[in-house]
């Protein structure tokens, strides 16, 4: 039977509908939809971010951007009271600031491992530790002897090590003191090799290696094939020490400083160390073997490893390229001690036998991620954009403007031997125009891509807390977070376990106070002591219920900590003054909040 044009019209109509809305056609999602997490549904990963002078690291969510946790860090935090309780004073051990640069996530076979988040403080040449269970501060070390502004670290593939390189040469040791223009004779730079337990992730100094005086700038270890190596941008290679702006940027090549530190810690094991400053100081020049340099242009700043581990990637700030160094080349060469000559006593590798690419990526490249396909990616400052490029056949591929002046990136799990290739976020240094304005201080941005498809797809913008140096990404179920303390098995300081515990004791003008704090009182909650006296207070938070956290302010002082369910947390105070002070939780926790209160009273001197 003849069918009519019409009904062949209305079947086509509704074949195309069907196509249009199936899988074999399906529609690319909305950027909203992209980074949509739905009321009730969570972010499928974490990013870590440094927070730049505010001393802090900063966690989002990604895809969504929102963010979800300040740990506090090098800076005294108030809304919890870091900083302000005895044991996180004693972490910070009387500094009150820091700028904390460049988070890196532990590591098991070259794999993020979710335990534990280190940072480091560069001005007071400082690590920290982050316990990513339950996402607080474990340990800061002391400065690092000999390291003068610790810019950059890393970690080997299995957290053995943490490697941290010094910013600023200096006399050694530091205190020293040498004329400033003697710098090319008495100043050095210096790597620090500190050891990780691990099971506890506690850091100890193993050895240092004395370096020229070079400015070490970013770092990358290395992995499979190159795994025992660690790779060190550096600029001033001219030694200059004023008007650095121009004295700086004076040669056409810097360095790569490569760094055997399976070597070196072969070499400290055998006694070949000198102690300065009481570290065990290596001096490549008397100890062959344990760095190299691989000749750069021009001033580099990020240097990256693939995941691979074959080749070694820096980004030039002054030049328009990205220079890939083949691990492999840069053996053979050293087996064949193809060099051109030395300086201060370090062999320098002849550039044409190491390099095997320079990709010409744009203007200002500064820091290089990989995905899961074989494609890189680099930020260029100067050109405000995201470049990628495909590794072996060293093409750039695309370039997407991003806003602005972008300074490092973040690929999901991009620093590991398998990253993810999903997204990639920018974490630009100057936003202009891109949020409500809240004075001359702009927020600063970080801008997600979309790295699943040919193009790069720009997501979403979000503003960052302080200055994100640098960041990384891992997957949300690699985490386990604590949901809270178990108090049966807590054995801090002056805990209690029930307020049959609580109470107060006396010796002499020293009175130890320990509280229970509960849904919706404390005990005691009445307190009197002399003037003069010094208080310790013992806080303990016994609940046993998940986000029932209490604070404990004490008014007209500086006192104010919050204790999450089955902590406890010590404050000393000085009743210097006679009156009567009010504390209270400052912590919302019931519907009987107001009434969660007591005094102390400070009875005058007779």
């Amino acid at each position: 039977m003849a069918i009519s044009a019409k009904r062949w019209l209305m079947a086509l109509l509704v074949a195309a509908a069907a196509l249009g809305t199936g899988a074999g056609c399906a529609r690319q999602k909305s950027a909203a939809d992209e980074v949509y997490v739905k009321p009730g549904d969570h972010d499928k990963y974490y990013a870590f971010l440094s927070g730049g002078h505010s001393g802090q690291v900063y966690v989002y969510g990604i895809p969504s951007g929102r963010l979800l946790n300040e740990i506090p860090v090098f800076s005294p935090y108030a809304r919890t009271g870091y900083g302000f309780d005895e044991e996180t004073k004693k972490m910070m051990a009387g500094y009150t600031w820091g700028d904390a640069h460049h988070p890196a996530i532990s590591e098991t076979n070259g794999q993020y491992d979710g335990r534990w988040l280190f940072i480091n403080d560069m001005p007071h040449a400082r690590l920290a530790r982050i316990n990513l269970s339950s996402f607080l501060t474990e340990e800061i070390t002391g400065p690092i002897p000999n390291v003068s502004g610790l810019h950059t670290f890393l970690l080997t593939p299995n957290t053995e090590y943490a490697l941290a390189a010094s910013r600023f040469s200096a006399p050694m040791p530091l205190g020293t003191y040498q004329p400033i223009d003697s710098y090319a004779k008495t100043f050095d730079g210096v790597i620090a090799a500190m050891k990780i337990d691990p099971k506890s992730g506690h850091m100890s100094l193993d050895y240092e290696i004395k370096t020229p005086p070079i400015d070490l700038d970013i770092s990358a270890a290395g992995k499979g094939a190159s795994e025992g190596w660690a790779f060190f941008t550096s600029y001033n290679t001219e030694l200059s020490y004023t008007d650095m702006e121009v004295g700086a940027s004076q040669h056409d090549q810097d360095f790569v400083v490569a760094v055997n530190w399976k070597a070196a810690a072969q070499a400290a094991l055998e006694g070949k160390y000198t102690m300065v400053g009481g570290a065990k100081v290596i001096d490549p020049a008397k100890t062959p073997g344990i760095i190299y340099f691989l000749p750069t242009p021009k001033s580099p700043h990020g240097v990256d490893v693939t995941p691979d581990g074959k080749y070694i990637v820096a980004s030039s700030k002054l030049s328009p390229t990205v220079t890939v160094h083949s691990f492999d080349n840069m053996m053979n060469a050293i087996r064949k001690k193809d060099f051109d000559g030395s300086w201060r006593g370090t062999p320098v590798v002849r550039y044409k036998s190491t390099m095997v690419a320079e990709v010409p990526v744009g203007l200002g490249p500064l820091h290089t991620q990989f995905d899961d396909k074989g494609y890189a990616y680099t930020t260029l400052f100067v050109d405000s954009a995201v470049v990628k490029w495909q590794l072996g056949s060293w093409k750039v591929l695309d370039k997407i403007p991003v806003t602005y002046n972008p300074g490092h990136l973040a690929v999901v799990g991009g620093d590991t031997t398998k990253p993810e290739g999903k997204y990639l976020l920018a974490m630009n240094k100057i936003t202009k125009d891109r949020f409500l304005g809240v004075g001359p201080d702009f927020p600063t941005i970080a801008q997600l891509v979309d790295i699943t498809g040919q193009k790069m797809r720009l997501l979403l913008d979000f503003p960052t807390m302080g200055e994100p140096h640098y960041g990384q990404i891992i997957a949300a179920d690699k985490l386990k977070p604590l949901r809270l303390f178990d108090l049966a098995k807590s054995s801090a300081p002056g805990v209690v376990h029930s307020e049959q515990e609580a109470g107060i004791t006396r010796n002499g003008n020293k009175v130890e106070v320990k509280m229970v704090a509960i849904r919706s009182h404390f005990k005691p909650d009445n307190i009197e002591v002399n003037q003069g006296d010094e208080v310790t207070f013992h806080v303990t938070n016994t609940e046993q219920d998940e986000n029932i956290a209490h604070g404990f302010a004490l008014d007209f002082t500086n006192l104010d900590i919050e204790v999450a369910p089955g902590e406890t947390k010590t404050v000393v105070w000085k009743a210097d003054k006679p009156g009567v002070y009010p504390f209270y939780c400052s912590n919302f926790c019931s519907a009987l909040h107001q009434e969660m209160q007591g005094y102390l009273a400070v009875r005058p001197r007779k």
